[in-house]
């Protein structure tokens, strides 16, 4: 190999932030943060998602999204809820009137 072409191989510290588990791995990877793991000093890569965190490994059912996806959801179902309460409520009203116009109708009679 000749001199100064590849990078530096080293041992890389990944932290999955979601769960704070730690893989040391080989790696050309290179980053200034770094923090001591079992008695030694190792650079550190921070990951969103590892095999410790993601839903397929976890046997999870693939809702990773902590609030947007499931929230929204509950949201729209309640306002269709409530828009067909408010549409059944209107019909009930409306036949009331023309059973009250009905029974008007029949006294003038």
């Amino acid at each position: 190999m000749k001199k100064n072409k590849h990078p530096k191989y080293q041992q890389v510290l990944f932290v999955d932030t979601a769960t704070g588990q730690k893989y040391l791995c080989g790696t050309t990877l290179q980053t200034e943060e770094k923090e001591m793991h079992e008695g030694k000093e190792y650079p550190v890569n921070r990951v969103a998602i590892s095999s410790s965190s993601h839903p397929f490994f976890v046997g999870g059912k693939g809702i990773v999204d902590t609030e947007g996806r499931v929230d929204k959801f509950n949201k729209r179902y309640q306002a269709a809820q409530q828009k067909a309460q408010d549409q059944k409520e209107e019909q009930e009203s409306e036949k009331e009137k023309k059973e009250a116009a009905a029974k008007e109708k029949k006294k003038k009679k």
